[in-house]
């Protein structure tokens, strides 16, 4: 009875953190993984190995990364902002290594999909990349298959 005179409220979610660098890196590497609407383990690990290398972080720390980087993915800005703050915030041969790195994302699965492909070129266009560093990028990565 008294559930039904006081009914619990729903826990208000916790606000998302201001995307930062880091914050915009992996949410640019879950979109690339989401691009294709299969979210596979494979691509998980690969991200979380990104996040770690790149970051300095233990594994259950780039997990927890990941997983603010997935919501803030899901109801953040798009591409553009994140981009903007890596454009900002990341010199050039960084940028060129976080193409490289989402390829890996998008390759990690073992197949080549149309709409990850086409998200990437967006992104590393949107990072400022130049066409044949983007072309390296590419090429890099399948040569680790």
């Amino acid at each position: 009875m008294l559930n039904r005179l006081f009914p619990r409220r729903k826990a208000q979610p916790k606000p998302l953190p201001q995307p930062n660098a880091q914050l915009a890196l992996g949410a640019l590497l879950v979109r690339v993984a989401f691009a294709d609407r299969n979210y596979r383990a494979s691509e998980i690990g690969q991200i979380d190995r990104i996040l770690a290398q790149t970051f300095g972080l233990k594994p259950i720390e780039a997990a927890k990364l990941r997983a603010t980087c997935e919501a803030l993915e899901r109801d953040a800005p798009g591409t553009p902002e994140f981009t903007r703050i890596l454009r900002e915030e990341v010199d050039y041969a960084d940028r060129k290594a976080l193409g490289e790195a989402m390829w890996q994302v998008a390759l990690s699965d073992g197949a080549r999909n149309d709409d990850e492909e086409i998200q990437l070129v967006a992104i590393e266009t949107a990072l400022g990349l130049s066409d044949d560093d983007m072309a390296a990028a590419r090429a890099n990565a399948l040569n680790t298959l």
